[in-house]
Order: structure tokens, then sequence, then C-alpha cells
């Protein structure tokens, strides 16, 4: 379902920390570090709007002052050049390899996807259909379906990934799918089945961004993002629509109450085009007893996002309000606002939001 913007040719090569020889023109860069900040400007002062990796190749636009413009899925971004290869860097055409000893000023202190020290060990999987990704991340693409009680051979790790041996491949499990001991998934969103609702559809187009996107793609963008890294996490997930087809308000209500979901989840985005400036997000409840649930979420968007709080509150509308079930209905940014809607059509970017719902979620559950 995942529809990968960024190209990661050679990544995963690049993180066994092998030489990969490619021929790139000479208005291209190639990665070599990961978690490699993007930044708004040429310095570190300017906002960070993410990261890339290693053996990630992107198109030169700029160059100023030791940093490099690239240019990425619909916004471009500056990344210090001291960490970047270009044409005329390389020798025989061959990437170079990761200095191990180097520090990078500008990257961010994560090993989630390093690779740490080869193990030997056997691991028993715990639930039917655990997914096995060809990167150590949800960006990556789903691989293989793995049947509970298999054992695969664990080769190596990371932070929150196990590397394993397939049959004719290798692979990277979610360490949390398998750690059946980790407190935070099992008291989280484990075992629950979350109706996620992405607003509009079909010929209901919603809100108008400011260079023409519109409301209905960008709510089913992000519900798909975030349907991928509910099941990762073990939840049932159950979409309201498909990516073209309109459902009415009574029937997406209607279907959180028959399936008796544990939550239901509607995506929304704003537009005020007169108002070009005005940005934030916002989420509403209309029990009462519902409210904890869009606090939790809304403070857990926020902390990701960066983005203005624009607080909770009661909200009359129909998905929620004739929804029995936990339900929250979530203005995540304002499509009008030029700077916001770039933001909102990068995947760095929607995985914030995603990431502050999901974190939401697992601390409603945890209470429960």
């Amino acid at each position: 379902m995942r529809k990968r913007k960024i190209l990661v040719i050679m990544l995963c090569l690049a993180l066994v920390g092998w030489n990969y020889p490619i021929t790139a023109s000479t208005n291209e860069v190639v990665i070599n570090e990961d978690n490699l900040n993007l930044r708004s400007g040429p310095g570190t002062n300017y906002e960070n709007l993410g990261q890339v990796h290693k053996g990630d190749i992107y198109t030169k636009v700029g160059e100023q002052s030791g940093w490099v413009e690239i240019q990425l899925e619909g916004f471009t971004a500056w990344v210090s050049s001291e960490f970047v290869s270009k044409q005329e860097d390389f020798s025989d055409t061959t990437v170079p390899t990761n200095n191990k000893d180097s520090t990078d000023t500008d990257t961010v202190t994560d090993s989630t996807n390093t690779e740490e020290s080869t193990v030997q060990k056997t691991i028993k999987i715990p639930y039917n259909k655990t997914q096995i990704r060809n990167g150590p991340s949800t960006e990556h693409d789903i691989i293989n379906l793995v049947k509970e009680g298999e054992e695969l051979q664990v080769i190596g790790e990371t932070d929150k990934w196990f590397k394993v041996k397939l049959d004719d491949s290798e692979g990277y499990v979610f360490k949390e799918l398998v750690d059946e001991s980790n407190e935070e998934l099992t008291d989280g969103v484990k075992g629950k089945t979350i109706v996620i609702d992405p607003g509009h559809g079909g010929d209901d187009s919603g809100a108008l961004g400011n260079n023409g996107i519109y409301e209905k793609d960008l709510t089913y963008k992000t519900a798909d993002i975030l349907a991928q890294e509910l099941i990762l996490l073990g939840a049932e997930v159950i979409m309201t629509r498909d990516q073209e087809t309109f459902v009415t308000l009574e029937s997406r209500a209607t279907l959180s109450n028959v399936e008796n979901a544990d939550a239901f989840i509607s995506l929304h985005y704003n537009s005020v085009p007169d108002l070009p400036n005005v940005t934030g997000i916002g989420t509403y409840y209309h029990q009462e007893q519902y409210e904890p649930l869009a606090n939790y979420i809304q403070e857990e968007i926020i902390k990701e996002s960066g983005d203005r709080d624009r607080g909770v509150d009661f909200g009359d509308f129909q998905v929620i309000r004739q929804n029995l079930m936990p339900s929250v209905l979530i203005e995540l940014g304002f499509i009008s606002n030029p700077e916001i809607e770039q933001l909102l059509l990068t995947n760095v970017y929607q995985e914030k939001l995603v990431s502050g719902i999901v974190n939401g979620l697992q601390r409603y559950f945890s209470i429960q």
C-alpha cells in the first residue's frame, strides 16, 4: 500500500557497508551518512525538515557556502556538502563507504537504522502474517509475510529491528512484533481494531490546497501510512473508503459501530485561502468520555510535528456524533498555507503526523 516517494537506490547494500559502482550525472549527489538533516536553508540555523540516508541519490539544484541544495518530492532542501558525494568526487565511479570515526555535526544521533554487531540467535514469530521488510524502517517494502510459529535466524540487528535470514534472501522484522515482553506494545494498539476514516473521497474533493491539491487525496495518503504503521504494531485496521470512493458520513460512523472499533480516527485538512499564513493542528471529540483520546493524540502530534497547537475541542461532526465508539476528528494542518502544503506532500512530514497519532493511541490504550 505504501507508495515510496524518496529514491532508495543502494540503501540495503550501503547499510552493510559495501562499495557499489554507480553512474551519477554531474547534477546528482549521493548521501554518505544516515540520518543527515534536511535544512530549509544553507546552515544549521535553518529549520530541520527531516532526514535523508546513506545511499540516497538526489538531483543537485544549487550550492552555497558548504551546503548543497537538493530536489526532493515537491520541494527542495539543503544538506551539508561535507556528507555528500558529487560526481567530481567519485573515483572509478564508486561510492565511498562511511568513515566510522567521522563526526557529522548535522546528523541526528539515532542508531535506529545503524547495523550493530552480528548476532547468531533464533526468534519465533508469535503472530500470523508478520511483515518482513527489505530495510530497517517502515519506509521499506514488505517482501514477505511470515506465519505464526515460524522460526527465523537473526543475523544482525539495530535498535528496533532484527535482520533475519529467509529461504533465499534477507529481511528485517520489527522487534516489538516478536518481543512478547514489550509492555508498550502489549498495552498499546496490538490486537485493537482501529477504523481509519480518510475524509471526503470520490466526487467530494474537500478543501483545495494552495497549489491545487485536493484534501481527499491528502487524507488518503495519511490514512495509508497510518494503516501500515498500525498493522506493523499488531492492530487490525479497517479503512472507511478506498482511494477513489465516496462513502456517506452516516456509513462511516455505522462501520465503526458495527465493527465495535476500539478507536475511530477521522482525518482532515483545513483551508482558508484568504488567510494563507494561518497554520496549526486541532483535534475534536463529541462524547465527553473520549476527550482523553483527543488530548493524547493532539499532544503527541504537536510534539512530533512542531506545528502550532490549536488545541482540543468539542466538535459536532456527524462521523463522531453518531459514533458510539471512542472517536476523534483531526484537522492535520492548513493546505492553504504554501509552506505547510509543501511539508504535507513529503513522506518525512507525513511520518511525523502518523507517529503522533500512533503515540497518542498507545498512551490512550495503556490506561484502558
